[in-house]
C-alpha cells in the first residue's frame, strides 16, 4: 500500500503535459473566453505562450526522465522520450496561437507523444521478459 516516486514523478510530468497541451487547445477559442470571462491558460499566458510552453515541456520531458530512470527503464524508453522532446520543440517552434487550425493539428500532435512513450515502455517491458 505505497505509491513510489517512479509514479509520483510520471503523474507530476503527466499533469504538466496536460497543462501544456491544453494550452495549445485553449489558444483556439481564446476570443470566446474573453467574452465570457473565463480565465484559460491561453489567456492567462498571451503572448507569453511559448516561453511558458518551452518551461512546462522541459519540466514534462525532466519529470518523464527522472521516472524512467528511478523505474530502471531502459535504452528504448529513453529514446522514446528523446522523440517526445522533439515532438514537443518541433510544437513550441512551429505554433502560431493567432491560427486555429494551427493550434489544433499540436494539440492533435500529442496523441503521438503518448503513443511514444508508451512504445518505448512497452519494448523495454518485452526485452526484459
Amino acid at each position: 500500500g505505497s505509491l513510489g516516486w517512479p509514479a509520483v514523478t510520471l503523474y507530476a510530468g503527466s499533469v504538466l503535459w496536460t497543462v501544456a497541451y491544453d494550452t495549445i487547445y485553449a489558444h483556439q477559442d481564446k476570443e470566446d473566453d474573453l467574452a465570457l470571462g473565463l480565465k484559460s491558460t491561453a489567456i492567462r499566458f498571451g503572448d507569453a505562450t511559448r516561453q511558458w510552453l518551452t518551461g512546462l515541456y522541459g519540466a514534462v520531458l525532466a519529470l518523464w526522465v527522472l521516472a524512467a530512470m528511478l523505474a530502471g527503464a531502459g535504452a528504448f524508453t529513453l529514446v522514446a522520450l528523446a522523440l517526445c522532446g522533439a515532438g514537443f520543440v518541433w510544437q513550441v517552434a512551429t505554433l502560431d496561437t493567432g491560427d486555429p487550425v494551427n493550434c489544433l493539428a499540436r494539440f492533435k500532435s500529442n496523441r503521438f507523444i503518448g503513443w511514444i512513450f508508451f512504445a518505448g515502455l512497452v519494448a523495454d517491458m518485452v526485452l526484459r521478459a
